[in-house]
């Protein structure tokens, strides 16, 4: 997409008009929004809400026909909210906090007083045009997000699994507390409310609105309020693991505790929390390796991986006028894991151990100006430091898809990393237009030391090889000449050692399939440093242009500093349109559409990397000669390699490397149906552009005289960092919520998507460097059907039932040769399909017969060929609450007050039905294991490495 400078200058003057008149140009305050029903669920009409503030001001509304109300323009704050209605006692509720820019949703229960009272109720939910009330959003708070897993892993993989696949190829963003989530996710008991995908058209966030994640986390209170939590885990209540030989140990224990309070009456308050996580967990190693005999086998085995986990939090909120309030929160995050590294096919040899610890400071202040004009302004500092530790100094040895061994070549190195984060938003309303504009600036700074690959790797490869048998003699045609068939990277790693330990000469192990396939070595300086500036600047008008229709239009203008394009613009348009109804009913049916662009930036990891290997910093051989690699398993020195005068490898990013950009436009049609039903039918189209990958620029290619040379001799690979890449995606979404009453509810989300692509992201190498256009196909996205069901079911005698279940479709997986037939160092080979059975290069497959060693000219098959298996999981909750204390008396306004003490019990069930979701399959055609799988699906919502089913307990004191 290209700009004119006299657009570019246009689109900036527009922008910065909108931003220095924020009285012409903000958007409302704040508001409260809910549903009033009796106590069967039942909806009531024209009950009057009023909104009561600090200082007695009040407002007041009446429900509509669907039992809703709606209260805008609220300054942000703590109100007191009041229900009355015919035949019920009145309700009244003192601690509804409101925050700028978002209608904070509040349902009422009202209990009858008088038995004979007839009511107006309806059984139908609502639906209406506001802009955060698309059918496809979700928001999850109370029981609904209780029900989901207690494990932070577990919880982001639930939320990703909701938010789909609309995220596109970065996949999807989470927020908390409105700050960019760069760490652990707080503890489940810390979260107040969880937004998914809603507005998703909105210019205030850069990233994609399907798929956005926003977490509010639970401030201070006037009243002193404490929760404590139990979580324990052991192998006795879970099912083994299918990839592992026998039932591993395995111990989770959380404590979690909060406390929330007044610190000044009526000026400050707090909210404190503290959650211990220590977990025993293990690694299932599953690979094929040599036994003493040098016998090819298989391995199973589990190794415990401790991990240690703190967060703590503080956060305080102080009034420092009326309209003036400022918050301040404090986390420090320390993790220690043992054994880190461990697992599919890396052995216990290549286990390393790693500390982490973070400290964030967040502070966010908001200033009401008048009624009608709000500012807020949030900081936050994200100190983060990483320790690796490996005491294994032998090198690294890949045989690829059969199992990695020796050392894990991390070497002791560390990570420093200081993220900070400014925002200024200015909100208002005039009119019928609400408006908000602001600034975000985003800044990180790394100095990171790292001895990656300093002892050296060996790689060993499946090739062509003489035919052998039992006692490795070579096996003779009829004319006496050997005969070559394809062998399995283990089978070369067999011939080297066998053939070593009968002392054949380097050329002779060599000639008979063994010797090391690729070295690779990195010496130098292991410090490296980089640093990154963002920028991004928004305006948004919701315009209500008539009770039934609003239109919401916005820019969003980024710029990043570490690469040469610095002018993003992503226009943002929306509609939500209802047909006109019968007299004063609501109404029944809304059309919502959306277009906008969306930038990823270009991760500083990147830089970092071309800052690393550039040539002189550190060096990076990466070796194909014989000569080297026959010195298995000695290593050569790094100086031995340079005075030899061998090519580095270097890493750079492209001069035209620009951010990736994605172009999303949507249409739905949202219904109400009968019995509190909402249906939500969704087409989403997603392109995106500029995507990145990485590629050999100076791989060899084949001349004239079918000899492989390089563009540039004097070098060995260069890898470069490109933004070429293209990402075609099409949904279908359903979405369908259903509230029977404050007893049951639920929520449904399917999806039809067809995704494709030439790259699958910046560690994606193509199999030609020469020729992008084989690389299109399908993307690794591309599941095409997706179910995710959850609710939750107050049965009686105060027991809560919580089902989440997520069905889907095989993901794709790319099959290749497991060989570098074009020397660009990389193994992502793909092969042909096979014309000839009897070739010495065939094998076949259940997924067809495949050549692995294509003439020139042949075409190879499409990038992710292969269909992995489907996966099925069932969680369930099951919660028990007793009550007690004394109850306070009652004013006779509302219900009866509750009792103060609450004691919960649960147990939480991932995978019920033990189903066992296998991973995706291997894909190397050069492994003995292609096409099986050797590890459980990693969607960590359902099961872990250790288990199957888990089966945990939960006990929880509030107050």
């Amino acid at each position: 997409m290209r700009w004119s400078k006299k657009s570019l200058q246009l689109g900036l003057l527009f922008l910065i008009t909108l931003l220095v008149a924020p009285v012409y140009a903000q958007k409302q305050t704040g508001g409260i929004k809910g549903r009033v029903t009796d106590e069967l669920g039942g909806l009531i009409t024209q009950a009057s809400i009023t909104v009561i503030n600090s200082a007695g001001g009040e407002r007041t509304v009446v429900t509509d026909g669907d039992g809703m109300y709606t209260v805008t323009a609220l300054e942000p704050g703590k109100y007191t909210v009041r229900a009355e209605s015919k035949g019920f006692a009145q309700f009244e509720s003192e601690s509804v906090e409101v925050h700028a820019g978002r209608s904070q949703q509040f349902d009422i229960t009202l209990r009858v007083t008088i038995a004979d009272q007839k009511v107006t109720v309806n059984q139908e939910a609502a639906v209406n045009t506001d802009a955060d009330n698309n059918g496809t959003g979700l928001v999850l708070k109370g029981k609904d997000l209780d029900g989901l897993p207690d494990d932070p892993d577990g919880l982001l993989a639930a939320l990703q699994a909701m938010a789909g696949p609309s995220a596109g190829p970065s996949g999807t963003q989470v927020y908390v507390d409105g700050f960019t989530a760069n760490d652990r996710l707080p503890p489940k008991q810390s979260i107040k409310e969880v937004r998914i995908n809603l507005n998703p058209f909105s210019s205030e966030f850069d990233r994609l609105g399907f798929g956005r994640i926003e977490i509010t986390t639970r401030p201070g209170s006037e009243q002193f309020h404490g929760l404590g939590e139990f979580f324990y885990n052991t192998e006795q209540f879970n099912s083994r693991n299918p990839f592992a030989s026998q039932r591993a140990p395995y111990n989770a224990q959380y404590y979690y505790g909060s406390l929330s309070g007044p610190l000044i009456h009526k000026k400050a308050t707090f909210f404190a929390a503290v959650q211990w996580r220590n977990v025993v967990d293990n690694a299932i190693v599953n690979a094929t390796v040599l036994d003493p005999a040098l016998r090819v086998t298989r391995l199973s085995e589990a190794v415990e991986t401790p991990k240690r986990e703190l967060f703590s939090s503080f956060s305080a909120d102080y009034k420092l006028k009326e309209n003036h309030t400022f918050t301040f929160n404090y986390r420090y995050l320390p993790s220690r894991w043992r054994n880190v590294g461990i697992g599919d096919f890396s052995t216990t040899s290549r286990a390393y151990d790693l500390d982490h610890t973070d400290h964030n400071f967040r502070m966010t202040e908001i200033s009401v100006i008048n009624s009608k004009v709000v500012n807020e302004t949030r900081f936050q500092y994200l100190h983060s430091h990483r320790e690796l530790k490996d005491s294994n100094p032998s090198p690294g040895i890949k045989v690829l898809e059969a199992f990695n061994g020796g050392g894990a070549q991390v070497g002791n190195s560390f990570f420093n990393e200081d993220r900070w984060e400014v925002h200024n938003y200015t909100t208002a309303t005039l009119g019928a237009h609400v408006l908000r504009a602001g600034v975000r600036l985003r800044g990180v700074n790394t100095d990171n030391v790292s001895l990656t690959n300093f002892g050296g790797t060996y790689i060993f490869s499946g090739g062509v090889a003489p035919r052998l048998d039992v006692n490795n003699q070579l096996v003779l045609d009829a004319n006496g000449q050997p005969i070559d068939e394809p062998i399995t990277s283990i089978e070369r790693y067999r011939r080297t050692l066998v053939f070593q330990q009968a002392h054949l000469a380097p050329e002779d192990i060599r000639a008979l399939g063994g010797g090391a396939t690729q070295f690779s070595i990195a010496g130098g300086n292991p410090e490296a440093t980089v640093s990154r500036v963002d920028a991004g600047f928004f305006v948004q008008n919701d315009w209500r242009v008539r009770p039934n229709l609003l239109l919401s239009s916005g820019i969003r203008f980024e710029s990043q500093n570490n690469i040469h394009r610095h002018m993003d613009f992503g226009p943002r348009v929306s509609f939500a349109w209802s047909p006109p109804s019968k007299g004063k009913e609501p109404p029944k049916t809304v059309v919502r559409g959306g277009f906008g662009i969306f930038y990823d930036r270009i991760s500083e990891s990147l830089t970092l990397q071309a800052n690393r290997y550039n040539g002189t910093n550190q060096q990076l051989f990466v070796i194909t000669d014989p000569s080297i690699l026959d010195q298995f398993p000695n290593v050569p020195a790094v100086d031995t390699l340079a005075n030899f005068a061998l090519p580095q490898s270097i890493v750079r990013m492209s001069d035209q490397i620009r951010s990736p950009y994605t172009i999303q436009s949507a249409i739905s049609v949202e219904r109400q149906l009968p019995y509190k039903t909402t249906l939500s039918l969704s087409y989403v189209n997603t392109r995106t552009l500029h995507l990145l990958r990485s590629r050999n620029i100076n791989a060899p290619f084949t001349d004239e005289a079918g000899q492989l040379v390089r563009p540039d001799p004097n070098n060995g690979d260069i890898v470069q960092f490109e933004s070429n890449g293209v990402f075609n995606q099409r949904q279908f979404v359903v979405n369908l919520a259903n509230r029977f009453n404050n007893r049951i509810s639920f929520y449904a989300i399917y999806s039809f998507n067809k995704a494709d692509s030439d790259t699958d992201g910046s560690g994606s190498f193509p199999a030609n460097s020469y020729d992008l256009r084989e690389e299109y196909g399908r993307s690794a996205l591309d599941i095409r059907h997706r179910f995710v069901f959850g609710g939750t079911i107050s049965a009686p005698w105060n027991v809560v039932l919580s089902p989440f279940i997520v069905i889907r479709s095989g993901a794709p997986f790319n099959i290749t040769t497991g060989r570098d037939n074009n020397g660009d160092s990389q193994f992502n080979d793909r092969p042909s399909f096979a014309t000839n059975l009897n070739g010495p290069d065939v094998v076949v497959t259940r997924f067809g017969a495949f050549n692995l060693n294509p003439a020139p000219g042949d075409a190879v098959i499409p990038r992710n060929f292969g269909s992995g298996p489907g996966f099925a999981g069932v969680n369930l909750r099951i919660e028990k609450t007793f009550s007690f204390g004394h109850a306070p008396k009652g004013n006779g306004h509302g219900p009866a007050p509750e009792k103060p003490y609450k004691l919960s019990a649960a147990i939480s069930v991932q995978n019920l039905f033990n189903h066992t979701n296998a991973g995706l399959p291997i894909g190397n055609l050069s492994s003995d294991l292609f096409g099986q799988s050797n590890t459980t699906s990693s969607e960590g919502a359902f099961g872990n490495a250790t288990s199957n089913r888990r089966i945990s307990l939960v006990l929880r004191f509030n107050f």
